[in-house]
């Protein structure tokens, strides 16, 4: 199987390497300067889970060669963008980006037939370009077809990615993988945007406890709506054992004045209860909390 990752930062660089270290066939797209610094000098990772390995990767600012696999790793924010360098129908597309609504923005790009769901659950950042820093203790990606036919490659991805280190979870529909995982996203995407705090400082803070709690309760209404069954108490139990230095990538974006998913994330959750008419006040505060702190508008 022939993979191209697209969009090699925290996600995709750990991805792509990790794939290459296996002897997996994989190439990198990114833009033009990040494809040269990859090509002459690989990829550095330092990861609580692999260990600290280099890897070197073909890249290139354009995918012309056709492959099995394109994994869509960019930010939400820069993937319609990124999408121009894929100049080929690759057979199976697969994101493994924050939120919700690129799954239709693929679809209109690529045959809807060739689109599969993906998530995965890893806090990483990448400090300089193509130096990759991974700290949460586990790693996991979770896959998902809405059309049977898709299954089989899925199947096969999923095995080559676990021969890279990389476990996999086959789930049973694109809704349930994709609303589990941003349930607990943006729950902790708002309050530690917001606040500018780290999980374990917004659970020992009344106030923003009951913010984190009232954002899972919000999104896991409107993920049922949507047709995914969230375990409630399971998620508050995530957050509550998660590392206490924990933040979101949104918060780290946000600090560092770098463009945020705040619209990705809590935007799609807003325009999501919209359509069904639901409300999430807290979720709603707090969006426009973040904006204002980012100097953005609001989602709408």
């Amino acid at each position: 199987m022939r993979i191209a990752v697209l969009g090699p930062g925290g996600v995709g660089g750990f991805v792509a390497a990790a794939l290459a270290r296996a002897g997996e066939d994989v190439i990198v797209v990114a833009r033009e300067p990040t494809a040269r610094h990859i090509a002459a000098h690989g990829i550095r990772v330092r990861s609580a889970v692999l260990g600290d390995f280099s890897a070197s990767p073909p890249a290139s600012s354009r995918l012309h060669a056709e492959v099995d696999v394109v994994l869509a790793t960019t930010k939400a924010t820069g993937l319609r963008g990124a999408l121009e360098r894929i100049v080929v129908e690759p057979g199976l597309v697969v994101p493994l980006l924050n939120g919700i609504e690129h799954m239709a923005l693929l679809r209109e790009r690529f045959s809807p037939g060739r689109v599969a769901a993906g998530v995965i659950r890893i806090d990483t950042d990448r400090p300089q370009v193509a130096r990759i820093v991974q700290t949460s203790p586990t790693v996991r990606i979770d896959l998902a077809a809405g059309d049977q036919t898709l299954v089989g490659p899925l199947r096969v991805l999923a095995g080559v990615l676990e021969r890279a280190g990389l476990p996999v979870a086959l789930g049973d529909s694109e809704a349930q993988i994709l609303w589990s995982k941003l349930v607990r996203l943006n729950a902790l995407a708002c309050t530690t945007s917001a606040s500018d705090l780290t999980v374990g400082s917004i659970r020992s803070d009344p106030a923003w406890s009951e913010a984190l709690e009232a954002c899972v309760r919000e999104t896991a209404a409107v993920a049922g709506a949507e047709g995914a069954s969230i375990d409630v108490d399971a998620h508050l139990a995530e957050l509550q054992q998660a590392h206490p230095d924990l933040r979101s990538s949104m918060s780290r974006d946000i600090a560092a004045g770098r463009e945020s998913e705040l619209d990705a994330i809590a935007g799609a959750v807003l325009r999501a209860a919209e359509r069904h008419r639901l409300t999430c006040p807290t979720v709603a505060r707090l969006s426009a909390e973040i904006a204002a702190r980012a100097g953005i508008a609001a989602p709408r």
